[in-house]
């Protein structure tokens, strides 16, 4: 508690005046910053830039958001019909990000953005609202406490960031300030959060190597986005184990930020997906890798061997149908759809499916297409 009050303090600093070596230099998209006060955008302690990552029509999260650049960026992108969730523990970042916003507001023309005050690694308990039980019930005996407690498990079954609501999160050099106790309620939390097909996007401080426990113990190098930063591997690792897939480093810095006992310490991008939550089925579907590979594995165990039409349930179809695989992906619907459910045994991992199959119960006639090729 005491390097998390420092944590704390140091970014409430942060908040109020410059600190250089709590930034990455980062490269915005200028039309964005226009309306954007120069207090905010002298601010930035970022390592990457996430909104980049944002589309139009989307509801986006944006975790340990500060004074709030991401979230004003995004506000934009997405236009006045959608939302962007800001969500810090730091009060003084608060106070700057709604006096910003004002102004922010005012220039667009419209208010799509929504102030969350609470932790990163717990989405479900609205602050805000437990103050209001603690102002209207104040504690006075053990047996207070203890109702106080019933009541907010009662409004965590009314999260503050709701089941599947949430298109896109993006974060900006926050997750390195995670204790690593409470790194995986995180990665839970947004996976939790986010709609079937949603995806983060992460800008972050990785290390080579992982950091020994006296340099964990260091409020200075944790509070500098260093020595609680993820392993590279164990980062992709985490995020597998609450199911996300299509892990993608997007970014990664050639040269590292700052370089502490020979660990190298270097901002990175991640994006990764939501959706295999399904049941699999037969629909005789294939897929077509396009190469350059001979063959590429994903995170199911499915290998996928070049110019080879394999065979897939309907929920891997789907998902190569999309981001990050559809661009390497030729997609092959049966000529008659099937209709009925066939359960599909995806542990039979690499079947090839023979062209008879997906032309099966049509009569063909031998003509040609409209127009010609040659």
């Amino acid at each position: 508690m005491s390097i998390l009050q420092d944590v704390k303090q140091r970014y409430a600093k942060g908040a109020n005046n410059f600190e250089s070596t709590l930034c990455c230099k980062v490269g915005y998209d200028k039309k964005y910053l226009s309306i954007i006060s120069k207090e905010v955008i002298e601010r930035d302690y970022g390592c990457g830039d996430p909104s980049k990552y944002v589309r139009e029509w989307e509801i986006v999260l944006d975790l340990g958001s500060g004074w709030g650049k991401i979230c004003f960026i995004a506000a934009q992108i997405v236009w006045k019909k959608w939302k962007v969730i800001w969500v810090d523990m730091t009060d003084d970042m608060l106070e700057l990000a709604r006096k910003s916003k004002e102004e922010v507001v005012e220039k667009m023309g419209y208010d799509n953005i929504e102030f969350k005050h609470w932790y990163i690694s717990d989405l479900k308990t609205d602050l805000d609202k437990v103050w209001e039980l603690i102002k209207n019930s104040p504690i006075k005996s053990t047996t207070d406490y203890k109702l106080l407690q019933e009541e907010i498990e009662k409004l965590k079954k009314l999260p503050m960031i709701a089941d599947d609501s949430i298109d896109v999160i993006v974060s900006n050099c926050v997750l390195n300030l995670v204790s690593d106790d409470l790194k995986k309620d995180l990665f839970r939390e947004m996976f939790r959060v986010l709609k079937v097909w949603g995806r983060i996007a992460v800008s972050d401080i990785v290390s080579d190597e992982i950091s020994p426990e006296h340099l964990k113990n260091d409020a200075n190098l944790w509070s500098g986005c260093l020595t609680w930063a993820l392993q590279e591997k164990a980062f992709l690792t985490e995020l597998e184990e609450v199911w996300f897939y299509g892990i993608t480093i997007d970014k990664y810095d050639e040269k590292p930020w700052h370089v502490v006992e020979w660990i190298e310490f270097r901002s990175t991008t991640v994006i990764a997906y939501k959706g295999k939550q399904w049941e699999c089925l037969e629909k005789n579907q294939a897929v077509i890798y396009k190469g350059p590979w001979k063959s590429v594995t994903d995170d199911d165990g499915h290998t996928f061997y070049r110019w080879h039409r394999m065979a897939v349930c309907k929920k891997t179809y789907w998902i190569m149908t999309k981001q990050p695989y559809n661009e390497n992906i030729i997609w092959v619907e049966p000529l008659l759809e099937v209709k009925d459910k066939h359960g599909f045994d995806c542990s039979w991992k690499n079947i090839f499916r023979s062209p008879k199959e997906t032309k099966s119960w049509v009569l063909r006639d031998n003509s040609y297409g409209e127009g010609s090729c040659c």
